[in-house]
């Protein structure tokens, strides 16, 4: 059996797509032609039971992809696993490049600002137009979230427990503070999009 806590999300299913059991999945891994290549074996969060890719395509007319699996033969079962997590096993082939990194690695992490105040860890990762949006929580400036883009990150190192952003990129004001009257409008950070937390994957 395999241990449930070494595994990886890589898929949301979304929905079901025709009547032959296809489903519509929101891509939750950098790699999604590796992970929902035919031979593949995926399982839904919390179980032992095998999905195995059969046939998968990306969506041409909006983002996610379709997936097919040998155990899920009609409608009905496809429609059974909308709003499942999909998983894989964290094993050998589950390693990522030098400098890459698994979103669970990235959670937690210590967030700093270049002078070294402390600015709160790392309590969700999430994708936004491409790139990888970090939600930072439990420093002086409250809950912000700090775009993955070296404007924002000067140094990105979670297996040493570092993250260092510039605070004056990202135009921070401490949790709380008003703006007195006459001051200009500040620009806020992006916020999360609507939708369940993304889960730690690779």
């Amino acid at each position: 059996m395999t241990d449930i806590e070494e595994r990886l999300v890589v898929a949301l299913v979304r929905g079901a797509h025709g009547l032959r059991g296809i489903v519509r999945v929101e891509i939750l891994t950098d790699r999604p032609e590796e992970r929902y290549a035919p031979g593949s074996m995926l399982h839904r969060e919390g179980s032992d039971e095998p999905l195995t890719v059969t046939w998968s395509s990306a969506v041409a007319d909006g983002p996610g992809w379709r997936i097919q699996f040998r155990e899920v033969a009609d409608r009905a079962a496809a429609e059974a696993l909308v709003g499942a997590y999909l998983e894989i096993e964290a094993g050998p082939a589950a390693a990522l490049p030098r400098g890459a990194y698994f979103w669970h690695e990235v959670i937690g992490t210590t967030v700093t600002s270049t002078t070294g105040e402390v600015l709160g860890t790392v309590r969700d990762v999430y994708r936004s137009g491409g790139a990888e949006v970090y939600t930072v929580d439990g420093g002086p400036y409250g809950e912000f979230d700090v775009p993955g883009v070296r404007d924002f990150v000067r140094i990105f190192a979670p297996r040493r427990g570092e993250i260092v952003v510039d605070t004056a990129a990202l135009d921070l004001a401490p949790a709380g503070a008003r703006r007195g009257a006459g001051d200009p409008e500040r620009p806020k950070a992006p916020r999360r999009r609507p939708g369940p937390r993304r889960k730690a994957t690779s």
